[in-house]
């Protein structure tokens, strides 16, 4: 296969998944594993075009962003509020992210891990289905900075590939308390940071290896992710208003059992 093609499939795994609660880096590594990719500079490639699916997120939530981003120097309270809720829930994240980074693409970065991690999410969120508690908190904009802490700690679940960044986020919000459309809106917030920075640390630690060639390749499964992210951010609240999460579940489940399988009998290495 070639590499532009390669770059292309990846886009579109990256933008269908990257916020849905399924783990896009785990269906990244596994798309990967099934395509025969080198470790490097697909491993990298696969971090950086996730910056694609989040300025999709940008692109559609632009004016409630800005408005927030205008209303910091002034005094919008409701602004300040939103933004001290989305820093202090990427923190945990970014600090852990910073200290285990080599630690996870050595160690973690591994499709038995991904498997697991998938099969085991999908059976936690069919449970949250049944058993989350009332939802307090209606509007992402609006969480206490003690519920964004609680997302943040939960996001820190999310450096195990296969656990989904969206998946830990959202199962946070569910467990304190958030309903499910604002736990999924606040979990595109929150990407914004989180993504953003893992694009700057592995672009800087990566920079090496981004030669033309790579940066052509990036560029095609950065577009691709865009234009993918957009289609499901537009259409993923009203699915999970109507269905909530227990689709993704089954997805999940079926996905890890089908890549173990293919582990076992060594289709994938």
């Amino acid at each position: 296969m070639s590499d532009w093609l390669a770059a292309i499939i990846l886009g579109l795994v990256e933008g269908l998944t990257e916020f849905i609660p399924v783990s896009s880096t785990g269906h990244l590594l596994l798309a990967k594993s099934v395509l025969k990719l080198a470790d490097e500079p697909w491993d990298t490639f696969i971090v950086m075009i996730q910056l694609g699916a989040i300025l999709a997120v940008v692109a559609l939530y632009f004016g409630r962003l800005w408005k927030v981003l205008i209303g910091l120097p002034g005094k919008d309270p409701s602004a300040r509020r939103f933004a001290y809720s989305v820093l202090l829930a990427f923190f945990p994240s970014a600090l852990l992210g910073l200290l285990i980074h080599d630690f996870i693409k050595a160690v973690l970065f591994n499709p038995t891990i991904v498997c697991v991690s998938l099969i085991v999410g999908g059976f936690a969120l069919i449970a949250l289905e049944r058993w989350a508690p009332r939802p307090r908190e209606h509007d992402a904009m609006t969480f206490s900075l003690k519920t964004a802490l609680g997302v943040g700690l939960f996001q820190c679940l999310s450096i195990i590939p296969g656990v989904s960044r969206s998946g830990a986020t959202i199962v946070g919000g569910l467990l304190l308390g958030v309903d499910k459309r604002a736990a999924a809106e606040f979990s595109f917030f929150l990407a914004i940071p989180t993504m953003v920075g893992a694009f700057a640390l592995d672009f800087w630690e990566s920079r090496d290896l981004l030669t033309g060639d790579a940066i052509q390749l990036i560029g095609i499964g950065f577009v691709v992710s865009f234009v993918s992210g957009l289609f499901v951010v537009r259409t993923m609240l009203d699915f999970v208003t109507r269905h909530g999460f227990t689709p993704f579940a089954w997805w999940r489940i079926a996905v890890g059992v089908i890549g173990l399988c293919l582990l076992w009998t060594g289709v994938l290495a």
